[in-house]
């Protein structure tokens, strides 16, 4: 494998930067979705003009449609180290896990107690606290520290009792950035026999994660985040999908993919989100991978170019904004802190100028980027910084070049002064 991108191949790769629109500006939003690589939007466009009909019948145009639904989550089985049936497809990751937490209000008792943290996206903890709110459960949360953003899994393991049954987890905060030890706290929970939730919305995209190895019950991300179409992936095993009732039809019950998809999937974007993966084999091979590797050996060595990228680029982007005394950065300011490795999603409040003035001279210097609170509204309040007024976030991907860096340091020392 070669050590450095090919960065002119891989924006190659990328219509969005051929298109005036974009010209002279960079992207800085990709947390909130990331550009759709070719590959994606052929796939999605051969669809509608060639087999947009019900899949599934016997005829041609359907049956094909029907065969690239099914590669689909093949290929996606394949890349995160897991079993076909285990691929679950819906319209986002928000609802995704709205269904998974009221299939779990199903099975959960008055003795069960879950644990959730403050450091979760809303999506993963709002519905399982209604849920447990709704069946009085005991919740416990697993708050970060209050300066730094980071959760200490000491603290984890001693929140966790023998009625724990559920736990929910952020891969990485897209606040913080910070990875979290998955594996170690899959560990912890399978001990006392509670199943763990793992959103991977702000992960995924920079590392296309080894499912089986983090040994989450459930894995989760958005594949409109990860250069794909709008839907949510949701991978679900380790035998949960036999424990949780159905929520489809009641004749679905036996299809492990529809099991907890309460409506029809969306053909067209199911049977076309299996193509970024063509661009990642593609990526792999153009990088000096071999064409006879496993999917998963070319995720993997792809991930770990984009990491390796990704790195040199944020050390830059949180130097600089370490040594102004115009803003806070959210989250570690190094890349491998004591408790793991830094995601390039970086997130700072400002001292004396509001988050949304600064964030809007970013854009008229043509940084692309927005201040809120991003539905992490549980993660400021619990570091102290007003929801309504929120932060900046500056965040990219692998696709990012040193000349949008330099785009968007330039324009911090600008507006920050």
């Amino acid at each position: 494998m070669n050590a450095v991108i090919d960065l002119d191949w891989v924006r190659r790769q990328f219509p969005a930067f051929s298109q005036p629109i974009n010209d002279g500006h960079s992207f800085f939003e990709n947390a909130g979705g990331s550009f759709a690589c070719h590959q994606t939007i052929d796939a999605l466009n051969r669809y509608y003009t060639e087999t947009k009909v019900q899949p599934y019948a016997g005829f041609n145009s359907s049956k094909r449609a029907g065969e690239d639904m099914d590669r689909s989550r093949a290929r996606w089985a394949e890349a995160l180290g897991v079993a076909s049936p285990e691929i679950v497809f819906g319209p986002s990751t928000s609802m995704n896990t709205f269904v998974l937490a009221d299939a779990f209000g199903q099975i959960l008792g008055p003795d069960d107690e879950i644990i959730v943290t403050n450091q979760d996206h809303e999506a993963n903890t709002g519905a399982v606290r209604r849920m447990a709110s709704r069946l009085g459960l005991t919740v416990r949360e697993w708050c970060m520290d209050p300066e730094t953003g980071l959760l200490d899994i000491d603290e984890f393991e001693a929140l966790i009792t023998p009625q724990t049954r559920l736990v929910t987890v952020p891969h990485a905060s897209n606040i913080v950035g910070q990875e979290n030890d998955v594996a170690r706290i899959t560990k912890l929970a399978h001990a006392v026999d509670a199943r763990v939730i793992v959103d991977g919305v702000s992960f995924a995209p920079h590392t296309i994660p080894d499912v089986a190895a983090l040994d989450a019950d459930v894995y989760l991300f958005s594949l409109y985040k990860t250069y794909s179409v709008h839907q949510g992936l949701m991978v679900v095993r380790n035998g949960l999908l036999d424990e949780l009732p159905n929520q489809a039809h009641f004749f679905s019950a036996g299809s492990p993919d529809k099991r907890l998809n309460p409506a029809g999937p969306d053909h067209a974007q199911v049977a076309a989100c299996g193509a970024v993966l063509d661009y990642v084999r593609d990526f792999h091979c153009a990088h000096g991978g071999a064409t006879t590797d496993s999917l998963r050996t070319a995720c993997a060595q792809a991930s770990a170019l984009w990491r390796a990228h990704e790195d040199a680029l944020s050390i830059q982007l949180l130097n600089e904004l370490s040594r102004s005394q115009a803003v806070q950065v959210i989250g570690p300011a190094s890349l491998d802190a004591a408790t793991g490795h830094r995601c390039p999603t970086i997130a700072f409040t400002t001292i004396t100028q509001e988050p949304s003035v600064v964030a809007q001279k970013l854009v008229e210097q043509g940084v692309q980027t927005s201040s809120g609170h991003y539905y992490a509204v549980r993660v400021l309040n619990g570091i102290g910084i007003d929801p309504e007024r929120g932060v900046v976030r500056l965040s990219f991907v692998h696709y990012t070049s040193q000349g949008d860096i330099d785009r968007a340091l330039t324009a911090l020392a600008q507006v920050l002064g």
